[in-house]
C-alpha cells in the first residue's frame, strides 16, 4: 500500500519535474523473479527504473539509511533491505536470493556507485544472476534530471546467460561484462537490447 501510495505521489512529481519516457517496458516480465541491472548517474536512479512498472522493485540499502529517522521506516516498507558497503554480508546476499527466488524483483546499479566514470562494473549482479535463476533485464537511465527535461529509460530483453549454466565463479567477470555491454548499447541507440 505505502509502494503504491508513493509511486502515484512519485509519478506526479515526475510529470511535472522529469518527464519520463519508458521504452520497451513489455521486455521486464509480468511475473517470476527479475533482476533490474541498470547504470546509475542519480540518488534518484532506484525510482526512475521502479516508478513506471506494474511490479514493486526492491532494492539492497546502506545500512547506514536504515538508522535515519523516518526515511530508514520509509525504505523499509518500500521493500528495501539493508547492506553493508565495503565488505561482504552474508545476510545481505541471502536475502536477495531469497528476494529473487520468491518471484519478486530487485534493482540493482552494477557499478556499485554513482558517477562511476571508470566503467567498471562490480560482480555481484552477475553472482545474482546466475545464482538465483532470475530474468536478467538491463536498464539504462538516459539524461541529467534537470528540472523540466526528460528522462529516458529504456528496458532490455532478459539476456540469456544459459550458457553460462555451470561454469561458476570463474565466468562472473564475463557475465558482468555482457549485462554492462547490454546497459550501454541501449544508452547509446536508445533502443531497447534484443535476447
Amino acid at each position: 500500500m505505502i509502494y503504491a501510495i508513493c509511486c502515484g505521489l512519485l509519478r506526479l512529481i515526475y510529470a511535472i519535474l522529469f518527464p519520463l519516457k519508458i521504452v520497451g517496458k513489455e521486455n521486464v516480465p509480468k511475473e517470476g523473479g527479475v533482476l533490474l541491472c541498470a547504470n546509475h548517474i542519480s540518488l534518484l536512479d532506484p525510482m526512475t527504473i521502479g516508478i513506471k512498472l506494474n511490479r514493486q522493485v526492491k532494492y539492497m540499502a546502506k545500512a547506514e539509511l536504515f538508522k535515519v529517522p523516518v526515511l530508514g521506516w520509509l525504505i523499509n516498507k518500500l521493500g528495501a533491505f539493508p547492506v553493508k558497503r565495503g565488505g561482504v554480508s552474508k545476510e545481505s546476499i541471502k536475502t536477495a536470493l531469497n528476494t529473487l527466488r520468491s518471484g519478486h524483483v530487485m534493482g540493482i546499479f552494477p557499478e556499485g556507485t554513482r558517477n562511476s566514470d571508470s566503467g567498471v562494473a562490480k560482480k555481484g549482479a552477475a553472482s545474482f544472476a546466475l545464482r538465483s535463476g532470475a530474468a536478467v533485464v538491463p536498464a539504462a537511465i538516459v539524461g541529467s534530471y534537470k528540472p523540466f527535461r526528460r528522462m529516458t529509460v529504456i528496458y532490455g530483453a532478459p539476456i540469456d546467460l544459459s550458457s553460462f549454466d555451470g561454469k561458476g565463479s570463474e565466468s562472473l567477470e564475463e557475465v558482468t561484462d555482457v549485462i554492462m555491454g547490454r546497459i550501454h548499447e541501449m544508452a547509446k541507440t536508445g533502443r531497447p537490447s534484443a535476447r
